[in-house]
């Protein structure tokens, strides 16, 4: 069996403590209710402070947590907002379009899936939540990157694999195709990340107006596309399923 880390123990002890009871809190009231040395408490206080997730009030000495920490706990509840809302209309999404539903957000100059409905069939599939996809080759990332500043700079940063010979690597092809996403409100992947594979997708908006998320369909180019364009119906039905989404999270008509 692993062995926990001491020190991260601590650390969340430490953090936990602060959540609750009074809002500061001195070194020598962490170190006594932890059972810790002053010398110990301290060592991890200035670790958690460096990171953003305690801060120290200059005229009294007291800690309290960070912002780093409210961050985080934002991005998590805005990630788990953004799939419940979207859970029915990416069901429908399956069902209309006979194809398999993503839904993505931008996660370490990648696109994380969050959520993911099977397509509507017998074939034996694998659930791909938690599954990374580039920026810069799939549709989910093409839209990200289309129209969140962050997604952008990162897929300019990134180290821009071709997966296959449809894959457009160079800046002023990507920023072309980037272009053409945001005028028409869509992106495509046609074999640029795997051979034989098409998806489309579009941009999720928050209250804010705000890009949140992204969501697609994946399937076999045959199904997808006709004489050699994208299926309309089906670029329709991922529109209108983004709209919805973003209807739901308060972001209005677009």
């Amino acid at each position: 069996m692993a062995r926990n880390i001491q020190s991260l123990e601590r650390a969340a002890a430490m953090l936990r403590l602060l959540a609750g009871g009074e809002r500061r809190l001195g070194l020598s009231d962490i170190a006594s209710s932890l059972g810790l040395a002053k010398g110990t408490a301290h060592g991890i206080l200035r670790t958690l402070q460096q990171e953003g997730f305690v801060e120290q009030d200059d005229a009294s000495g007291r800690y309290q947590l960070g912002a780093e920490l409210l961050r985080l706990g934002t991005t998590y509840l805005d990630v788990h907002e953004l799939r419940a809302r979207a859970l029915v209309w990416t069901d429908d999404l399956a069902r209309s379009s006979g194809e398999s539903v993503h839904l993505g957000v931008l996660h370490q100059q990648g696109v994380l899936i969050v959520h993911h409905v099977f397509r509507p069939d017998d074939s034996r599939q694998v659930l791909e939540i938690g599954a990374m996809q580039p920026l810069h080759s799939t549709a989910l990332g093409k839209v990200l990157s289309a129209y969140d500043p962050v997604a952008h700079s990162e897929a300019l940063e990134a180290d821009r694999k071709a997966y296959t010979d449809r894959t457009v690597c160079e800046p002023d092809g990507f920023e072309h195709i980037l272009d053409i996403t945001r005028a028409r409100g869509y992106a495509a992947d046609v074999e640029e990340t795997w051979e034989g594979i098409a998806s489309i997708a579009a941009p999720i908006h928050d209250r804010r107006r705000m890009p949140v998320g992204a969501v697609g369909i994946t399937g076999a180019v045959e199904r997808l596309c006709r004489e050699g364009e994208l299926r309309p119906e089906l670029v329709a039905a991922v529109r209108d399923c983004a709209r919805a989404v973003s209807r739901d999270l308060g972001a209005g008509r677009f």
